[in-house]
């Protein structure tokens, strides 16, 4: 396997084979700026003669610009480029952050990104018409887990007033929503209900939010009747805070929690801003999180591209979760201005096998971060179904649905048949091994590892949705 810092001299004299003299690039970034230059060249030539584009490296379009928002999870896109793997299938990737995302998405569907670290609920709701509508597919699952909910200082104060067990240093976890009960009502009969910040209608951090305080018989409002607040019958009052924002939202007042992913729940804990009362690995144990999307018509302009794209993000989840070494080493990457631009030894809090959920209660949770374990990249229909009922618990899909809705569109959005191309390649180069890929029909066993013990089975996911006592049944 490639180091984090492949030699430029390598790469040029890997990419450029029949050039053995002594001009090399001194830098990364100098060897990077003169391939894109060479990539549009090349590409531009291919227009009119496109055997020599495909015979430059196979891949219909080498130079490509990925969005991302940031957070740690966008690490596989970042360490793809920062090791080279990008570059070892013949790409010149550039990567842009974003403002949030309604913007991200709206630049991958307008084509002015080729692709992007999405949430998981982004293509889905897409292609299913919630907000946008377009065909946004995804072959790759980027992680598990790696969110929190944190609440300010005088929330918490209230609940060890409500929940004594939650005084002292070290209170037993996991924190349920129960010590929020009385709380809540308190607030919402006083006409000011209390307000928790989430980062998008359809990102996994509103539905883990909604999947905690339901659990305990807090109602996080609905998406009904023309209501795209989703604050209809709402104890809590729910809205969107981009996740860079969230701290100092939090610190100003205007909420009193948030569930948002890393490094933002660190931050507030090390700047005293709140306390972080629980992990999305507690709500739901490997539960899927963000994706890299692109639209369907890109994917079928770019196949090879799109290939060659999905082997460096395997490579690079590989080595995220190959050594305690490589996650010191990413933290560092991760901590630069122009990715997440966070300190690094916040970032390394959560990233290197700890998380702290306050100064004095930090403990091991070396699944916090997961890009590569128990298959983690690949894009399972199971996962796709589960966002799929969460919509349709709280109203964003208005009508019931039949079982074999739920599968076909998870088969449409989500595409382990490219995943499964990529990874046989990386296999047969001796990058991956076989073992790497899971043997599966894209749907996994029944699963119970929920706060609240309910298990989800993705072939009755109308079975499913009849099991919880809050939320839209069919």
């Amino acid at each position: 396997m490639n180091g984090p810092y492949d030699d430029s001299t390598d790469v040029y004299l890997r990419m450029n084979s029949k050039s053995k003299s002594s001009s090399t690039f001194s830098t990364r970034r100098q060897f990077l700026k003169s391939a894109v230059k060479g990539a549009v060249a090349t590409a531009a030539l291919g227009a009119l003669h496109p055997f020599t584009a495909r015979a430059a490296g196979g891949v219909e379009k080498p130079a490509l610009k990925f969005g991302f928002i940031k957070l740690t999870d966008c690490a596989p896109l970042v360490i793809a480029l920062e090791n080279g793997y990008f570059e070892d299938e013949g790409l010149f990737v550039s990567l842009e952050a974003q403002a949030n995302w309604k913007i991200l998405l709206d630049r991958v569907i307008s084509g002015e990104l080729d692709g992007a670290h999405m949430l998981a609920g982004q293509p889905i709701a897409a292609t299913i018409g919630i907000g946008t509508k377009a065909n946004v597919i995804t072959p790759f699952s980027m992680d598990l887990n790696g969110n929190g909910i944190t609440v300010s200082n005088d929330l918490w104060k209230q609940m060890q007033q409500a929940d004594p067990k939650l005084n002292g240093p070290n209170p037993p976890h996991p924190i349920s929503a129960e010590s929020l009960v009385p709380i809540v009502k308190r607030y919402k009969d006083a006409g000011s209900p209390l307000k928790f910040g989430m980062v998008f209608p359809v990102s996994t951090h509103n539905y883990y939010l909604r999947y905690w305080l339901a659990a305990a018989g807090i109602s996080p409002g609905y998406y009904i009747n023309g209501d795209t607040t989703g604050t209809t019958n709402a104890d809590v009052l729910l809205s969107v805070t981009p996740p860079p924002q969230m701290p100092a939202t939090l610190a100003q007042g205007t909420i009193q929690g948030y569930c948002v992913g890393e490094p933002w729940n660190e931050q507030a804990v090390f700047k005293g801003i709140g306390v972080a009362v629980i992990t999305d690995y507690e709500i739901w144990k490997n539960n899927p999180e963000k994706v890299f999307g692109i639209t369907e018509n890109w994917s079928n302009q770019n196949p090879q591209t799109l290939i060659a794209v999905v082997k460096a993000l395997i490579r690079a989840g590989q080595w995220l979760d190959a050594s305690h070494e490589n996650r010191v080493k990413a933290c560092k990457i991760l901590s630069q201005p122009q990715y997440v631009g966070a300190d690094e030894q916040i970032i390394a809090h959560s990233m290197t096998g700890s998380f702290a959920y306050q100064k004095t209660d930090i403990r091991s949770l070396p699944d916090f971060n997961v890009f590569f374990r128990y298959f983690a990249t690949y894009p399972f229909y199971s996962d796709c179904i589960w966002f799929l009922t969460q919509m349709r618990r709280w109203g964003q899909i208005a009508a019931n649905k039949p079982d074999n809705w739920y599968a076909d569109t998870a088969k449409q959005v989500y595409r382990p048949d490219i995943y499964v191309k990529a990874a046989n390649t990386l296999v047969a180069e001796g990058k991956i091994k076989p073992g790497d890929i899971p043997q599966t029909d894209g749907f996994k066993a029944p699963d119970g590892n929920f706060i609240d013990a309910i298990t989800f089975d993705a072939r009755k996911p109308n079975d499913y949705l009849k099991q919880f006592k809050a939320g839209l049944k069919s």
